[in-house]
């Protein structure tokens, strides 16, 4: 079968934005008097950012803020060390090269607009997307299909005619429930978590392009 489009999730896949996530995470808590945990990132991995801001309060014990008042001072913070480091994940330039001419790529993210926005512009990728949709378009983050379901809705294809390239176990569920063909590419942070669900794994963006002109006989 010919697959017409594929859809990327964007941290930890795209861009290598975990460390950073994960240093600004540390740093939020501390100005708030509190120590994060690594197993708190586990849980807000593929989550809207005001889904990801009630797990921390919960987490930690923060009364002080609301969920969104945290979102929002995360953001800035990210923003700031986007425009410091941000960098594509190994294989992210080759892979939207090899196949923007063949499929239509999308993304399906858990980050607000604003960030994504802006690593998209930083990296200089905004134009190879035939979409974009972001945290602040859906009601329910992943594990939750309704990401994957709408950008199929939207393009009017088949959620089976889709391939979802994801990093995390929410993400990977969220494209099985939604009836995509999923390929899992862990990343050091992630190669733990359970991609049970998923059709492939790989062990990186240049392993799942091969995949996915293999599938589509795509050189």
């Amino acid at each position: 079968m010919q697959y017409q489009v594929l859809i990327f999730d964007l941290d930890g896949l795209l861009i290598d934005s975990e460390v950073i996530y994960h240093r600004v995470s540390h740093e939020l808590a501390r100005l708030l008097g509190r120590e994060h945990r690594d197993e708190i990132s586990a849980m807000q991995m593929g989550r809207t950012p005001l889904e990801s801001m009630v797990i921390l309060r919960e987490e930690l014990g923060i009364e002080s803020h609301s969920a969104r008042e945290l979102v929002d001072m995360r953001n800035q913070m990210m923003i700031r060390e986007f425009r410091r480091e941000l960098k594509p994940m190994p294989g992210a330039l080759e892979i939207l090269r090899r196949f923007h001419k063949h499929m239509r790529l999308a993304i399906g993210t858990g980050s607000p607009y604003l960030l994504a926005a802006e690593a998209l512009e930083l990296l200089g990728i905004t134009d190879y997307f035939d979409l974009i949709v972001t945290s602040d378009q859906i009601t329910k983050g992943k594990p939750d299909p309704e990401i994957y379901l709408g950008i199929a809705n939207s393009l009017k294809i088949e959620p089976g005619n889709c391939i979802v390239l994801e990093d995390s176990s929410n993400g990977a569920r969220s494209g099985c429930l939604a009836g995509c063909y999923v390929i899992a590419v862990p990343n050091v942070h992630t190669q733990e978590q359970d991609f049970t669900c998923v059709q492939s794994r790989a062990a990186n963006l240049y392993e799942a392009a091969d995949m996915i002109a293999l599938l589509n006989g795509i050189p």
